[in-house]
């Protein structure tokens, strides 16, 4: 499933393409936002050049010794995971709370269950959920941290992440069945995953995921920081702390403050009905 890491400037690295093909543009290209792109251009291939652990769409676990201590706690997550499903109707699509997911997923059927995500962090779904805040902060450059909801038949076309100054895992929660009606294919690859395993990608590759099966797959979803060297390192931590200002992560935060408010006042109101 994991093959190892291809040698930095290797001449069979896999290329990553900047920008997405087939994907619909967002109505956004202000002059700002052309700078801004322009810029993440510019440092995604400082990011390539200057990779501390190579660019291989899909990593060897070995390269990041904090996954087996992660994994080795993965129960406890499971069993927070399903308290939260017991409402899982209610959970939030993705697109409701990060608009510009709408791109490729406008159905109800990827939902989320938001801890963290770029300096910002929900505090009463971290209450719900601490034994999972206290494992994921074994991970260097945590920059995202939720519950990634795949219902049946959720099939999230080929695209792209928006930067490539951060890496992915997906760690196996609750995965019905091996087989290649539920997979994740990343460049070329595909893989599977499996409860308690981690899956460490690179998202900036062209990468689709689907689950063909009739039950619900859940992964802890994590994106933390590209170990670089200098002088990407510095841009990077530069482009990422910028991040949180820009309109996509702003608009979501307060997507999820409404979402977050009415979820948990219907708690409250269900605490204090009368028996």
């Amino acid at each position: 499933m994991h093959h190892g890491a291809t040698p930095p400037g290797g001449t069979d690295a896999p290329q990553q393409t900047f920008g997405t093909t087939d994907m619909a543009p967002l109505e956004r290209p202000s002059a700002i936002t052309r700078f801004f792109m322009s810029v993440v251009a510019w440092a995604e291939k400082l990011n390539l050049k200057h990779s501390a652990v190579g660019n291989p769409p899909v990593y060897d676990n070995a390269t990041f010794p904090w996954a087996a201590e992660v994994e080795r706690e993965w129960h406890l997550i499971r069993k927070e995971l399903e308290q939260v499903l017991v409402r899982q109707s209610e959970l939030p699509s993705f697109h409701d709370i990060s608009t510009d997911v709408q791109t490729i997923s406008k159905d109800s059927a990827w939902k989320t269950f938001f801890l963290a995500g770029y300096g910002l962090s929900s505090a009463e779904n971290i209450k719900r959920c601490p034994e999972t805040w206290r494992i994921v902060q074994k991970i260097p450059g945590l920059k995202t941290a939720m519950f990634s909801i795949f219902e049946p038949g959720k099939h999230l076309p080929a695209h792209r992440g928006p930067y490539n100054g951060v890496l992915r895992l997906h760690l196996g929660l609750i995965v019905p069945e091996q087989s290649d009606r539920l997979a994740i294919r990343v460049d070329k690859q595909v893989c599977h995953w499996q409860e308690g395993k981690a899956l460490i990608f690179d998202d900036a590759y062209d990468h689709e995921a689907w689950n063909h099966t009739d039950q619900t797959r859940v992964v802890l979803f994590v994106d933390f920081v590209k170990p670089l060297r200098f002088p990407a390192r510095l841009v990077n931590w530069l482009l990422l702390n910028l991040a949180v200002f820009t309109p996509f992560i702003r608009e979501g935060l307060d997507n999820h403050k409404e979402w977050e408010k009415k979820f948990y006042a219907q708690a409250e109101q269900l605490r204090n009905r009368p028996n």
